[in-house]
């Protein structure tokens, strides 16, 4: 197919920005927890203490700024093809006053070997989001090659990536989407939407290929909660190319890298992902690969977020159990709106108020280490017949630890996991200038009244992790910061001016309830003073 004049992109998107954003994946103290639960050492950060971080695929450098705002001893580095992503990531470093966040533009398919890799720092963490099964296989071997000498010997890498078997049946819908978009439209966001319009069409006549599939029907049916400039990046490069677990752990064995757990951490207890029936099967086989093909061959895992490590160091249970002991945590919601039960592919699992009362209870006072949670009085023990008493999965008990005390990893995986929890590098302190400044300008440079649910973070103090939190709390913290009145109803006006009455007045209790629920808990982690008042 005839590319249009001025497309340098090769058949990525490169006419529209990708849209900003930030998850609780790319912090490093997610990766070090994600680490201990796959067996091997991770990495800990401590404030002040030299950490590099690299951003391969950054966009506009959100994600990368919120770090380097949050940790100011830290070399962040992101790169990216899009020049325009790099000027936008570098105006927002220089909005916020953030000296160490530095970006650069370049190929990823040949940097390895040009001169400016000499200008990219040896990485203890590296993260690749929104890339891997979004370019082609040019791109990847560069990728490959860059981090091969750019990671350092231990360091982490994440990458997430359209994951098949799940993808498989919607192959034809994305074919069918781009090919009919292009041949409709010019921009990309209007290929998507042209493109949509003719799966939806197909849909809704009885097209065999798309009504077939309940994952086709999910993602036809989601279309309209997404942006535009979304389903562009997502649906429209030519180089769309989900990918086999195996495969991508193929790719990066090359350099070294070894994969050791999923960075969401509740796929790594296999009693919460697979039934019975199934877990009999995955108990037939040890190696770890094998064991995430039965995985995905049960799970509707669409995305993959994957941690490698270049050269694991296996630990013994004592071991794991010790260092997960350490790990900090402090409560990211409202004592009262812990969830105690949520769904899982495996059933429901529930956490019991017995033993994760006293925890939680804890963690909304102030941060503390595991190790200090476990030696609150009167917590249940490990029932001797192996199951764990704080948390299970309906039918299946089992868990991944079978030997040593398992409530380490109980509490990590389940409070963290569940996302109600955060792991931090140390107490939060008093809000740094950076931070502020970071997420007013943030606030002030991306929120829309079509994006406010869009994942973003709060950077913060001390902390070294930056808050995740949708679009809509970030404009609410900006404004704060930058002294505006807390007035929700005008804050609905200026947002939606041409929206109804009804909306407004909607918004309005939103945002309402964010200065009621949320103040509080940006206080407690360093994303405002403590002595904020409304």
């Amino acid at each position: 197919m005839t590319m249009p004049a001025g497309d340098w992109g090769g058949g990525y998107v490169t006419d529209i920005a990708y849209l900003p954003g930030y998850l609780r994946q790319h912090s490093p103290a997610h990766l070090h927890c994600a680490c201990l639960l796959g067996g091997v050492t991770g990495i800990e950060t401590a404030p002040g203490e030299p950490f590099s971080y690299l951003d391969l695929g950054c966009g506009q450098g959100f994600a990368a700024l919120a770090l380097a705002a949050s940790n100011p001893a830290w070399r962040v580095t992101g790169i990216d093809f899009n020049p325009a992503h790099v000027a936008a990531a570098r105006a927002l470093a220089a909005a916020a006053g953030i000296g160490n966040a530095h970006f650069f533009e370049a190929d990823l398919g040949t940097l390895a070997e040009s001169a400016l890799a000499a200008e990219v720092p040896e990485a203890d963490v590296a993260v690749l989001h929104g890339l891997w099964s979004w370019v082609g296989d040019r791109v990847r071997a560069g990728i490959v090659r860059l981090l091969s000498s750019k990671v350092r010997a231990g360091g982490i890498v994440y990458v997430s990536y359209n994951a098949l078997p799940a993808w498989s049946s919607a192959l034809g819908m994305q074919r069918l989407m781009r090919e009919a978009g292009t041949r409709l439209a010019a921009r990309s966001d209007r290929r998507a939407a042209a493109g949509f319009e003719i799966v939806r069409a197909l849909y809704d006549a009885k097209a065999q290929q798309l009504c077939g599939s309940p994952f086709v029907q999910s993602l036809i049916e989601s279309f309209d909660d997404h942006q535009r400039a979304y389903l562009a990046h997502e649906y429209m490069n030519s180089s769309w190319q989900p990918q086999f677990h195996a495969d991508v752990a193929s790719a990066f064995a090359a350099a070294k890298f070894d994969w050791v757990a999923s960075a969401q951490l509740l796929e790594n207890f296999s009693p919460l992902m697979l039934g019975e029936e199934a877990q009999k099967v995955l108990d037939r086989f040890d190696e770890p690969l094998m064991r995430e093909l039965v995985k995905d061959m049960c799970l509707s895992r669409s995305l993959r977020q994957d941690v490698f490590v270049r050269g694991a160091r296996r630990l013994a249970a004592a071991e794991r159990d010790e260092a997960l002991a350490e790990v900090m945590l402090l409560l990211a919601c409202r004592e009262e709106d812990f969830a105690w039960e949520y769904e899982v592919p495996a059933g429901k699992a529930t956490m019991e108020r017995g033993f994760f009362g006293p925890i939680v209870a804890a963690l909304a006072r102030e941060p503390r280490r595991v190790r200090e949670l476990l030696a609150i009085p009167g917590l249940p023990r490990r029932d001797p017949a192996g199951e764990v008493p704080g948390g299970s999965a309906e039918g299946s008990p089992r868990w991944p630890c079978q030997r040593g005390d398992p409530r380490a990893a109980e509490v990590v995986g389940m409070l963290v996991g569940s996302g109600q929890a955060l792991p931090l590098s140390a107490p939060p302190c008093e809000p740094e200038p950076q931070v502020g400044a970071l997420n007013e300008a943030a606030a002030r440079r991306f929120a829309r009244v079509d994006n406010l649910t869009s994942a973003m973070a709060l950077a913060t103090s001390g902390t070294g992790t930056p808050f995740p939190c949708p679009m809509i709390e970030l404009l609410v913290a900006g404004g704060l910061r930058a002294g505006e009145k807390s007035d929700p109803a005008l804050w609905a006006q200026t947002l939606a001016p041409g929206s109804p009455p009804e909306e407004r007045q909607r918004l309005a209790g939103v945002f309402e309830r964010i200065l009621k629920e949320r103040v509080p808990i940006w206080r407690r982690f360093g994303a405002l003073p403590r002595d904020f008042v409304l």
